[in-house]
This record gives C-alpha cells, structure tokens and sequence, in this order.
C-alpha cells in the first residue's frame, strides 16, 4: 500500500516520498517496507535511527530523513493504519451442535454462538453478537446489538449491556459484591447481591476483570468507558463516560468515578468516594477521600502530584538531612 493511501485514511499529511508500505511495527523493530510512529517523546531520538519506512509524527515533530505522515494525533493515526493491515477473525453466522440455548432466549439475527457456549432463560441479545466458546449468560440479562465476547467471559443474571459492548476472555460482569454483615454469633451473614450491573454503550472490559452487582440499586459503568485486565469494580459503583481504569485498578463499593478520569496501574480507591471529572491518578496511588475534579494526584495517601514530586525527592534526601540534623545537635551539644 502506498504511502499516500495511508495517509488519506488515517487522515494525515505526507511529507517526503511517497513509499510503498508492507506492513505496521514498533519503532525498535521496524524495518524495510514497513511504517512506525512517534507519539512519546522519549523515543525522539530512535525516530532519526529506526529503519522504518516511513513514520507517523505529530504536527510539531522536527524534519526527518524518512518519509513522514504529521497528524494532530500520531497514537490514534497508527492505530488507524494498524486496521488496514490486521484483519481480526470473521465468525460465520451459526449455533455449534454444542451450545445449549434455552427455549425462551431471543437472540437477534446473524449471531455466532461457539462450542459450548450457553445461554440460559429470559435472555435478550440483539444483532449480530459473537459468543466464543464457553461463554456463559445467565437468565434474563439484556444484551445489545454487536455484543463481542471472547472465550469464559460470564455475564451474571439480570445484568444489561448496551450496543458494541466488548468483553475479553474471562471477564465477568456482575458477580456478588463483597458483601457480608456479622451476626450475634460473630459469623458473617451474606448479604444478597440483588441489583444488575449495568454496561452502557461503547464499553469494553478486559481481560479477567470484575464489575460486581450491587446489594441494592445497581453498578453502572456508562458509555465509552473502557476497563483494563484484572480491574475490581466493586459492588454499587458507578464509573463515568470515557473514563479509563488501568489494569489492577481496585474500586470499592460506593464508588463514583466521574468522566474522562485515568486511573494508572494498581490505584485503589476506598469505598464511598467520589472522584470528579477529568482527574488522573497516577500508578500505585491510593485514594482515601474525595478528589475535585480536574486534579493530577499521586502517593498515598493521594496528594496533588507536584507536591508528591517534591515529597519523593526530600525522601531520597532524608539520610543526608538525618546526618546533618544530627552533626547540628552534637556541636549544640559541645557549646
């Protein structure tokens, strides 16, 4: 494919020749015939080494030997021109022999149902769905159009999912939340999960992650939002539009997580907060209050990240401040 196709289809500009393209790679591993992209600033210096092709560069990027595409957006451009090489699997339309769908199931037209896949009661799912093998959906959940589950992914009874909803192997969407109260006897009394989790549109759980059903009401994760592998979404939570929750992420239940919010790697948020639109928390930060929205916050527990920076570097200072304080004292003892 030349250059300039790509280019039109990703919606970039090209600058240099107009280079035939084979194939898509990472900056490090690209060779002859294929098409890279620089979005880090940290790889900068790889951009004038690689040998690549061609690259995706954003707007500002200094001029290169190599043939360029400049776009606003290099990461969603490359992903872009990812798509005109890689070509997912198409599943036919069809029930293997050895799926089990119960009679009062209604499932819309030219949906592919795997080996092993099972489909209990009261079920609705709309058009074109693809269940992998041994999927499994429980009695009355209520499933959109374009519903996209890979292999073990469980979808828990009286759940609802929106249109385009993605769910990767062995997610499980509305499990029990952790809920249990202690009795008079000091043993812990169950407390009944009653309320669905609800996937809005355009959402997508990853691999091996949980959303929990709520004791009352429900857990609600609302459109576009997108969950990383082995995410906890505990029980009652409520995770907002286009927010984006990083793999280890744990939420607890009562949560409120607001719009366009990042959570890095292996934040944890304690139960009953609210964290307001836009904030991003970066990785291992822990949680234990409300955050305004808009914040960068880091550390635990989790502070405004400029102030977690200057905290970071007077800890790695604290042997040299010690010795000090105590060379200070010893000579204010001697006077």
């Amino acid at each position: 494919m030349k250059l300039s196709e790509i280019a039109s289809a990703v919606q970039a500009r090209l600058e240099g020749a107009n280079v035939e393209i084979t194939s898509v790679a990472g900056i490090e591993q690209a060779g002859a015939g294929q098409l890279t992209f620089v979005a880090n600033p940290r790889y900068a210096a790889a951009a004038r080494t690689t040998k690549a092709a061609a690259l995706i560069v954003a707007e500002d990027f200094p001029a290169l030997p190599a043939p360029t595409l400049r776009s606003a957006n290099p990461y969603l451009a490359f992903s872009r021109a990812l798509e005109l090489f890689y070509h997912p699997p198409v599943y036919t339309p069809g029930v293997h022999a050895t799926a089990v769908v119960h009679d009062t199931a209604r499932i819309g037209p030219r949906a592919h149902i795997g080996a092993y896949v099972v489909v209990d009661e009261a079920v609705e799912i709309g058009a074109g769905c693809v269940l992998l093998p041994h999927v499994v959906i429980y009695r009355g959940a209520r499933i959109g159009n374009n519903f996209f589950a890979h292999a073990h992914a469980v979808v828990r009874e009286y759940c609802r999912l929106g249109d385009n909803v993605v769910l990767q192997n062995g997610a499980v969407v509305g499990g029990d939340g952790f809920g249990f109260a202690k009795d008079d006897r000091g043993a812990w009394h169950k407390i009944v999960q009653s309320g669905p989790t609800v996937l809005e549109d355009d959402v997508e759980i990853q691999t091996n992650a949980c959303v929990d059903r709520a004791s009352v009401g429900e857990t609600r994760i609302r459109r576009g939002a997108k969950i990383d592998n082995l995410v906890q979404v505990g029980h009652g939570s409520t995770v907002g539009e286009n927010s984006l929750l990083c793999a280890q992420v744990g939420l607890a239940g009562s949560t409120e997580v607001g719009k366009n919010v990042i959570l890095a790697g292996q934040v944890g948020i304690a139960g009953h907060c609210r964290i307001g639109d836009g904030v991003v928390a970066t990785a291992q930060s822990g949680i234990p209050n409300d955050v305004e929205a808009g914040k960068m916050i880091s550390g635990y527990p989790a502070m405004d990240n400029r102030q977690w920076l200057r905290c970071v570097a007077a800890f790695q200072r604290l042997p040299e401040i010690v010795k000090a304080v105590r060379a200070r004292a010893a000579d204010h003892s001697l006077k």
